[in-house]
C-alpha cells in the first residue's frame, strides 16, 4: 500500500519560512516522480511542484523563486523549502506519487500575523 506522511507545518508571519517534509512508503521511492500540492481553505487542492527521479524540477507560477522542493531518495523523502511566505501560501499542503491514488494526512500551514 502506498502511504505518504506530510509533517513540518505550522503557523507563520508573512516573510517568513517553513520546511515540509514528506516520507513515502510502499513503492520504489527513488523511481518515481513525486509532487507537492496544496489545499487553501475553501479552494480545490491545487498542484505545487514536481521532482523527477533525476533531479529536475518543476513549480507552479505563484511559488517559483520563494519555494525550492528536494529529494533524499535514501530516506524516501521529499522536501519542500518554502521562504517569503504570505497569507495565500496557506493551506494543507501533501505530496504524493505520480500515478497514486492515496493520499496522506497532510501538514497545515497558516501564514498571518
Amino acid at each position: 500500500e502506498e502511504q505518504f506522511v506530510e509533517s513540518g507545518g505550522g503557523l507563520v508571519q508573512p516573510g517568513g519560512s517553513l520546511r515540509l517534509s514528506c516520507v513515502g512508503s510502499g513503492f520504489p521511492f527513488s523511481d518515481e516522480i513525486m509532487t507537492w500540492h496544496r489545499e487553501p481553505p475553501g479552494q480545490a487542492r491545487e498542484w505545487v511542484a514536481t521532482l523527477w527521479p533525476g533531479g529536475a524540477l518543476m513549480y507552479t507560477d505563484s511559488v517559483r523563486g520563494r519555494f525550492t522542493a528536494s529529494r533524499d531518495n535514501a530516506k524516501n523523502t521529499v522536501y519542500l523549502q518554502m521562504d517569503s511566505l504570505s497569507p495565500e501560501d496557506t493551506g494543507v499542503y501533501y505530496c504524493q506519487k505520480v500515478g497514486s491514488t492515496s493520499w496522506g494526512q497532510g501538514t497545515q500551514v497558516t501564514v498571518s500575523w
